[in-house]
């Protein structure tokens, strides 16, 4: 197991990427309109499971698609989004990408996040710093007041629409603008390489940050949930995020304005 590199785990993701193809593919929804699959998403986590599980024997798995579940017993497990920002790859939207993290006794190790079509690969090793194709990054220096928040509206949680609202209202006021791309692991890295300075989402499912949040803070950024520890890498969470320390402080304070507790 200590042979395995990042340079293998990024292999295998941009071979998989050839299965996201720009056409005919089916498209079906998850229960309501906005939660959308498509046959690729699927020829990815099939594809990947394969080849990963293969790399790391013996290896459990977390993934988005079919409720792929199995993480009990194993030290080592992937959690992998096939394609993160489905409804934005339905359309064609550039922006959208194959998420996997390798976690060691419940433990970020590696991760890899993938954008084909924006031609970014990003990469971490916990300890070891984080890269954009090759190439080290770091999250920017700016103020609160200066940052740009990656943010959205719970999506799929329309009821708690209201919530999501009132606090981007109260950070918009308070730092320079915000930004949505719709998907959690691209902003998560564009965040990393110093686009964009403060992120915030009321919930997210493991698979959409694992790989992302590990970029992130080995990019110098730092993350948080609700209660200020570190989300749950097996349950949804509220996801924290910003280039230091006190700007991701700053925000938990502010949702904390406007939440005593989760609404799930």
């Amino acid at each position: 197991m200590s042979s395995i590199t990042i340079e293998q785990i990024e292999g295998v993701v941009r071979e998989a990427a050839a299965l996201m193809v720009r056409s005919g593919f089916e498209i079906h929804d998850k229960g309501t309109r906005e939660n959308l699959v498509t046959s690729s998403d699927l020829a990815v986590q099939d594809f990947l499971t394969e080849r990963l599980g293969a790399l790391v024997p013996g290896s459990g798995f977390l993934c988005e698609e079919e409720d792929l579940n199995d993480i009990a017993g194993h030290e080592y497990v992937w959690i992998i989004d096939p394609i993160d920002g489905t409804a934005n790859y339905a359309r064609g939207n550039e922006n959208c990408c194959i998420s996997v993290a390798l976690t060691k006794g419940g433990e970020q190790y590696m991760g890899v996040v993938y954008s084909p079509w924006r031609q970014e690969c990003y990469s971490a090793r916990k300890g070891h710093g984080a890269y954009c194709n090759g190439r080290p990054i770091h999250v920017s220096d700016r103020p609160f007041a200066d940052g740009l928040l990656f943010t959205a509206m719970s999506t799929y949680h329309k009821e708690w629409s209201r919530i999501c609202s009132d606090i981007i209202y109260d950070l918009y006021n308070r730092c320079n603008d915000v930004r949505r791309t719709g998907s959690a692991a691209v902003e998560l890295c564009l965040t990393a390489a110093g686009y964009a300075d403060l992120y915030f989402e009321l919930r997210l499912m493991p698979w959409d940050y694992a790989a992302a949040t590990l970029v992130l803070t080995e990019a110098g950024g730092a993350v948080c949930s609700f209660d200020g520890n570190f989300p749950s890498l097996y349950v949804p969470s509220m996801v924290i995020a910003a280039n230091n320390a006190a700007n991701c402080k700053k925000i938990g304070d502010i949702v904390h304005v406007h939440l005593s507790g989760l609404p799930y």
